[in-house]
């Protein structure tokens, strides 16, 4: 039986010197409003840059049982008010991030995470 759950990676490029708030936002907010909308994280990492610890990315992977599943999960996440403020507040000074990037991915007959 084939498996329709997917898989999404994300990463964040955090803009400089903005990487502590960044994970911190994740860490105070995000996480729960992620669990109140469905989204499943199953990891985060972050890569410091070299030359500017402050500043660097942090990636992780969230998975979904169809990508349609996904899409309404996103959408009512970034509909959500208290996001909608929380991203507010924590951007006051600017972005915390320079760049987001995603993508979706099927894990394979033989992947231990299916």
């Amino acid at each position: 039986m084939t498996s329709t759950r997917t898989f999404e990676l994300r990463t964040y490029r955090s803009s400089p010197g903005r990487l502590a708030a960044l994970s911190a936002r994740f860490r105070d907010h995000t996480m729960a409003l992620f669990a109140a909308h469905e989204i499943t994280v199953e990891g985060f990492w972050q890569a410091q840059d070299l030359d500017d610890p402050s500043t660097g990315s942090l990636v992780y992977i969230c998975s979904f049982p169809s990508r349609e599943a996904a899409a309404a999960s996103w959408e009512s996440f970034r509909d959500d008010p208290e996001w909608q403020l929380v991203k507010g507040e924590s951007e006051v000074h600017g972005s915390l991030t320079s760049s987001v990037e995603s993508l979706f991915m099927a894990p394979t007959d033989y992947s231990p995470m299916r």
